[in-house]
Parts: C-alpha cells; structure tokens; sequence
C-alpha cells in the first residue's frame, strides 16, 4: 500500500503544495475498501487571500483551516456541497488546497453507487461530486490525512509540461491569481483548460 505524504509536505509554501499535489492520490477509507484516485486538479488559498475562509481570521467554521500541515478541511457550500482542503503550513496559520478533480481510479463501483450512473469522467469532476463519491463529509472535517479516515498519497510527480495554470474558479475577489493547476488534457479536470 501507498504511504501517505508526511507532515513536512504541507510545510512548502501553499501555492508549491497545490502545484505539488497533482499526481499525488486522493483516499478515503470506506466499509468497501479505500477509495479515490488520481488529482488533476487543486487550487491554493492563503491566510493574505481575500478569497479565502480564513482571510478575516478563525472561526467555529473555518477552525481545521488553522490546525496542524496535513489536516483534512471540509466545508459546506450553498448548502448541499461538500469540499475537501489539505491544510498547509503550521498550526495557527490558515492556508489549504482545494481539491477540484481526482481521476477515479480506486473503488469506482463505490463512487457510481454514491453519484449514480454519470459517466466515469464526472465521477470526481468538481469538489462537490468528489466529495460525493468518495463519501467524504463534514465528519471528516479536522482529521488527519497521515493517520485520519481520507489521506493523500505519494502517487507519481506531474512533469511541467503536463501542467496548466489558471486563475482559480467560482470565486469574486483575488481572481487574478494564477493559482489553479491541472492536468493538460485530462478529461476529468472541473473547468476551462486554456492555458
């Protein structure tokens, strides 16, 4: 079995770790088994980032954003979706990843009986859908991704120029920041893939 990236890889600066993660494997452990697949695609958000939960500070609902590197953040949005975040940097300082898009590619009969009959690409296409297939909730929210229930992967380094970068998505303010990346030409990434 893969071995879960350490402590010290959420300690890079936000924006490398995002970069970083593509390749790396998604997980969550279920009572069928771990599940996940492959990250395509990861947003970075910091601590100075008027885009980002933790931009006015800690609260009852951005609290994991501040915990210990490799912690799982979760969160809802419009009230129906969930989004999975791997916190970075030390404990007090509030900056994470969003994770967009995973290739599927362990468990997938799991992740059709939770998202339904869509097509394999759009199994994990989205945080909200990925979050759905891999069964990952706001329960998760907190725990570790070294020892806790969802954990990520070394999985294999994505070369520079298998990379785009792009402002992030569904976002209003800090839109100019290049700090989406994904896999050119994969076709689970979530949004436009113009370089």
């Amino acid at each position: 079995m893969e071995r879960a990236l350490p402590e010290s890889f959420y300690l890079q600066p936000t924006v490398e770790v995002a970069r970083a993660l593509l390749g790396r494997w998604l997980v969550a452990r279920t009572e069928q088994g771990w599940v996940g697949g492959r990250i395509v695609e990861a947003e970075a958000y910091t601590q100075d980032d008027p885009a980002s939960h933790s931009y006015r500070g800690r609260t009852e609902r951005n609290a994991a954003m501040f915990g210990p590197p490799g912690t799982a953040y979760v969160y809802l949005i419009y009230g129906i979706h969930e989004c999975f975040n791997a916190v970075c940097q030390p404990a007090g300082v509030g900056e994470a990843v969003l994770i967009r898009a995973l290739e599927p590619t362990i468990g997938l009969e799991s992740m059709f009986l939770r998202r339904g009959q869509v097509h394999w690409t759009q199994l994990c296409r989205g945080p909200g859908n990925l979050c759905r297939a891999l069964g990952i909730t706001r329960a998760f929210n907190g725990e570790s991704l070294i020892t806790g229930r969802v954990q990520i992967w070394h999985g294999e380094p994505v070369p520079d120029s298998e990379v785009g970068v792009s402002p992030r998505i569904g976002i209003s303010q800090a839109t100019e920041r290049p700090w989406r990346f994904y896999l050119l030409n994969n076709r689970c990434v979530s949004g436009q893939t113009g370089k």
